[in-house]
C-alpha cells in the first residue's frame, strides 16, 4: 500500500493504516530528533508527540510529501520540547544531570565510532539555524527545496546556512581533533 492510500486511510478512521505510517516513519523522526540536539532520554517522548500532533492534523495535510510535513513537525515538537525545558531550568538541570548520568551507556550505543562521537557533539555546538540544515542535507538526503520548506525559509537563506554552517563545523571539527590529539597524545 502506497503512502498516499495509507495517509487517505488513517484521514478516514483507519487505524492500521496509521499505525503502519508510524511503524514506518517512526526511525526517522527519531533519528532526526537526536541529531537536532535532543537528549535520547527525550527521543519517546518526543516522537510520541510528534505522531500525536501528526494524527490530529492529519485532516488538514494537503503537502505533496508526507516526509517534509513530518520534519517540520519534528522540529516544531523538539523546539517546543526545549522551550518546556528552558521554563523549568532548575529543576531540569538537577533532573538533567541524572538523566545524562544514566544515558550514557546508551548514547556510548548509538555513536559507536570515536569519530561519529566527536561529529555529533561538534553539530551540538552550532546554532540550530546552521545545524538542522546541515543534518537535513547530509544525513537525510533532502534536497534544498525540501529542506527551505521544511524550515520555512527562503532557498537562497539555505544556501548560505549550508555554506556557512560546513565552514564553522569544519572548524569544530579541526579544534576538536587537535584537543583529542592533546588528550590522547
Amino acid at each position: 500500500m502506497d503512502e498516499f492510500h495509507l495517509i487517505d486511510k488513517a484521514k478516514q478512521g483507519d487505524l492500521s493504516a496509521y499505525s503502519k505510517l508510524i511503524r514506518d516513519h517512526a526511525p526517522i523522526v527519531e533519528r532526526f530528533a537526536f541529531q537536532i540536539g535532543n537528549h535520547m532520554d527525550d527521543i519517546p517522548d518526543i516522537s510520541q508527540e510528534v505522531f500525536i500532533r501528526v494524527y490530529r492534523f492529519l485532516d488538514g495535510f494537503t503537502h505533496a510529501k508526507f516526509t517534509t510535513w513530518l520534519y517540520k513537525i519534528t522540529l516544531n515538537v523538539s523546539r517546543d520540547f526545549k522551550r518546556k525545558e528552558s521554563q523549568h531550568s532548575k529543576r531540569v538541570e538537577k533532573v538533567m544531570n541524572e538523566t545524562w548520568e544514566a544515558s550514557t551507556a546508551p548514547h556510548v550505543r548509538v555513536l559507536r565510532e570515536e569519530e561519529d562521537r566527536i561529529l555529533h557533539e561538534c553539530l551540538q555546538e552550532l546554532d540550530e539555524k546552521y545545524r538542522a540544515p546541515i543534518i537535513l542535507y547530509y544525513f537525510h538526503e533532502k534536497k534544498y527545496e525540501e529542506i527551505a520548506d521544511i524550515l520555512s525559509v527562503n532557498l537562497s537563506t539555505i544556501k548560505t546556512r549550508l555554506l556557512r554552517g560546513k565552514s564553522l563545523l569544519k572548524k569544530l571539527l579541526e579544534e576538536a581533533e587537535k584537543r583529542e590529539g592533546t588528550i590522547n597524545g
